[in-house]
Formats: structure tokens, sequence, C-alpha cells
């Protein structure tokens, strides 16, 4: 439940001994097969004055007024923020939690940093449309998207003036990994792209006068390629499968990867052309992912934390943007990456701070306690402000910029967490096993604080104030950071 989904939801803990791995992973994978709904988030002034851009592109002027822009980037922005929490409410709720697990992990693997939400609108259908179905259709379709052929600059990629960004990225982070090609490839990519771009409204737009029709030589083979001849060309390379079979080895399974398990995998990845389904019925239902070397042997993304948290306790928040502050503190923000290779993961998630604060949250949603924490500051998030302070470098602008900054950090989340059927589980065990039950359903491992000591700082004043303070405890434990 953890690995193809974002944990169990309270509502599921009763079914949690009666079925079998591969009968649960089979009902998780049936929630799945239905298409996603478009999520769109830009409002109506939003589109509107998008429509007002478009038509000053079709009027041929060119320059769109600076109040103008400065207003859509601000409210593009806005619309991004509001995309990560709609989506991220997908995955508390969603029944179809294989699917967005899947989008989760193709989010990070085709990470795209793009200001522009009706781009990242569009990707992320994508993404949640193609998370459990052919990976080749899911790589050509993401490769004319707008959002990544502006965020690779391809844009700029024409004839006579190729731009290799683009080819590169899709061969090193996409496709067959470092050291399964050549510069000389990369260039020769790079001109079957050419042409590949996208107008206002984020349609792929093949630019033929910008195309370099001329022969190329890629991987070994020559001819007049065209983008989706070299998408072919990668996907037919048995490198490709093992890289992406490796990389989601790492994710599901393990960080210390078995390369004899990869292989295997990989050859049947292949043989399918890439249907990922197969794939990850192959990893969820084989015997060696319940080894006892991969149990808890992840560390939860911060995405996960929050979101499996919210699983198991619904709540209704007070305030949602408190959670955006808690990304970016943890270290992930949606539709933010670092940059085009994604977040490392693994132990990069952990650090002395950051683990301090995770053990923190579940105390910080049950009460109503400010978050008075520093985020790295980034003007993407910021809104742009740090781009105001350095242009205007006055008190002003360094007022508003303080502001700004200390409007997210001190948020208060104040949830409300309905316990009731969380409780209800534990209606049968007897009080005295109490702590050990809560344990065993929080956790993968055994935890190294002791129910004993946990008791100490749990409320013992009735069975339910118990229940919940235990629970609290439990999940501020370092063994909680664990899947």
């Amino acid at each position: 439940m953890w690995r193809a989904g974002f944990g169990p939801a309270v509502e599921q803990l009763g079914d949690l001994s009666k079925y079998n791995p591969k009968q649960f992973y089979l009902a998780l994978k049936k929630a799945s097969t239905k298409k996603p709904e478009y999520i769109d988030v830009a409002d109506d002034y939003l589109k509107g004055l998008m429509q007002g851009i478009q038509e000053i592109g079709r009027q041929q002027k060119k320059e769109i007024p600076a109040d103008e822009k400065k207003k859509r980037q601000q409210m593009s922005r806005e619309g991004v923020r509001n995309l990560n929490m709609y989506w991220m409410h997908e995955m508390v709720n969603s029944a179809a939690q294989l699917r967005e697990k899947m989008a989760f992990f193709w989010h990070g693997h085709f990470a795209c940093r793009n200001l522009n939400v009706f781009y990242q609108q569009g990707l992320l259908d994508t993404i949640r449309t193609n998370a459990l179905g052919n990976f080749g259709t899911m790589l050509k379709e993401i490769s004319k998207s707008a959002a990544m052929l502006n965020f690779l600059n391809n844009q700029q990629n024409r004839k006579d003036h190729p731009n290799e960004n683009f080819a590169r990225e899709v061969m090193e982070l996409f496709t067959l990994g470092r050291g399964n090609y050549t510069e000389q490839d990369v260039k020769e990519a790079a001109r079957a792209f050419t042409g590949w771009s996208s107008n206002v409204k984020g349609e792929y737009v093949f630019r033929r006068f910008q195309h370099d029709f001329g022969n190329k030589t890629v991987l070994g083979k020559s001819g007049n390629f065209d983008g989706g001849d070299v998408l072919d060309i990668l996907l037919d390379k048995m490198e490709t499968a093992r890289y992406i079979t490796r990389k989601l080895y790492k994710f599901f399974v393990n960080e210390k990867v078995d390369e004899s398990k990869v292989e295997w995998l990989a050859n049947r990845f292949h043989k399918s052309d890439y249907e990922i389904a197969p794939l990850m019925e192959d990893i969820f239902t084989s015997d060696w992912f319940y080894d006892e070397k991969n149990i808890g042997a992840n560390i939860k993304s911060p995405v996960e934390l929050l979101v499996g948290i919210q699983r198991m306790l619904p709540m209704k928040l007070e305030n949602e943007e408190a959670l955006m502050l808690l990304q970016r503190v943890l270290g992930q923000l949606l539709f933010y990456p670092p940059n085009v290779a994604g977040w490392p993961g693994g132990k990069a998630w952990i650090d002395s701070s950051s683990l301090m604060m995770r053990m923190r949250i579940p105390k910080l949603i049950n009460d109503i306690d400010e978050m008075n924490v520093n985020a790295k500051d980034d003007d993407d998030i910021m809104m742009g402000m740090k781009a105001v302070e350095k242009k205007a470098n006055n008190k002003t602008a360094s007022k508003q910029v303080a502001g700004a900054n200390a409007g997210m950090r001190r948020q208060i989340i104040n949830a409300d967490v309905d316990w009731e059927q969380y409780v209800k589980k534990y209606e049968s065990v007897i009080r005295e096993k109490l702590g050990e039950e809560i344990s065993k359903t929080l956790l993968q491992v055994k935890s190294r604080v002791s129910i004993d000591l946990i008791k100490q700082y749990t409320d013992q004043t009735g069975r339910q104030n118990f229940i919940r303070t235990a629970t609290l405890q439990i999940m501020s434990t370092p063994e909680y950071q664990l899947c």
C-alpha cells in the first residue's frame, strides 16, 4: 500500500489482514484503469489574459504591455501553486492510488520547471493519463509538450543553429542514461529535433522552415531523421529499458539495486514494447519484493510523508497553504524540481534539520501550532519578490520581501482531524496491547523507541485520548519515515 500508493487509508485498515499482496495489487490496478479527469485550476481571469496575449500574437504586435505581462506571470505562478494543492488532494483522496503513485514517479523522471500553468496542466495530464500505459507513447507525447520543449530550450533549436539541450536530456535523463551515447550522437539528434516548437496555447507546432531535413547518424543508424525517428531509435536500445527499470527499482523496491533482478525485469519490459503495467505487476507480485531486505528500506519522500499522514488521519485543513511551506522546507515542492534531473531521493531526503522537522509534522497537524521555519529562498516560489528586491535595492522592496517570507514561514496548519474511524479500528484491542497494535499499523519496521517510553508522553486520561496521542508519538519516530 505504501509502495504502490501513498499508504493505506483509514477505511482500509480492517482489510489489511483479509487479502494477500497480489489481491491488493490487482485491486489497486483495477481502481486505476479509468482515464483521469483533466485538472484545470486556471481561473477565468487568467484565461482571459491568455486570450489577450493570443490576440496580440495574431495582430503581430511585438510587445506585450509590461503590466499585462507582469500580471500574467503572477497569476500563472499562483495557478501552479493551486495545481500543486489540487494534485496533492487527489493523491490523498483518489481510489486510483497506483496511477497517482506512478504519476508521481514520472513527475520526477520527466522533471520540468515551467511557470506557465497551462503548460504544466497539459504535462501533468499527459503523465497521469500514461502513467500505467506505454512508456514510448508517454515519452513521445512529453517530448512534444509545450512545458518540456520550452523548459529545455527547444524553441531555440533551429536549422544551422541547433540547440543541443533538449536532445541531450532526452538521452541522458529520459532514456539511455549517461555513458550510452556520444557527443556526436547528441549533435545529430539535436538536428533531428529542429523545428519542434509550440504556440501560445501550448499546442505542439512543427516549424518546417526551421527543421534540418539533411541526413543524420544517431547511435549507428543513418537517415533523414526527425525527432520521432530518434525517439524510436532510443526506445529500440536495450540500454533504455535497463535505465528506466533500474530507476523504477530504486524508487519502488530498494535504493540498493539487485542487478540480476533489474536485468530480468528490463528484458521483459523491452519485449513488451515498454508496457508499464505488466512491469509493475512483475515487481509488486514477485516473492522477492517482500524479502526482508526490502521491507522498510525506502525513506518516504516529503510528498509521500505528507500525503500518507492525511490518508491515515482524515482531516480538514484550515490553511492548505501551509502544506506548500512544508513541501518547500522538506525539499520537495511539486512542479518545482531542483533541476532537470529531478529530486535525488533516498538519503538525500534526510539531514539533521529536515529529520527534526519531519518528526514535528504530526504534532503540527494536530495542534494549533505556528511553524516558524526558514526555507531556501527561490524567486519562482516567492512570486517574483526576490527580483523586485534585486532590481529596486531599497528599503521598501526589502520590506516587501521580508513580508512575503514571513507570511510563508509563520503559518498555522490548524487541522481538524476526524479520529472516529481510526479509533474504531482498535475497539477490540485490550488496553495493554494498544501501543503495540498502533505501532504495527503505522510502522513497516520495529521501532527502536520502546512502547513504554512512548506511553510516558501520551495522554492516559481515557482510551480515545491514549490512541490519539500514542498515534502522534509513533508517527513522530524516525521509523515512521521508512516504508
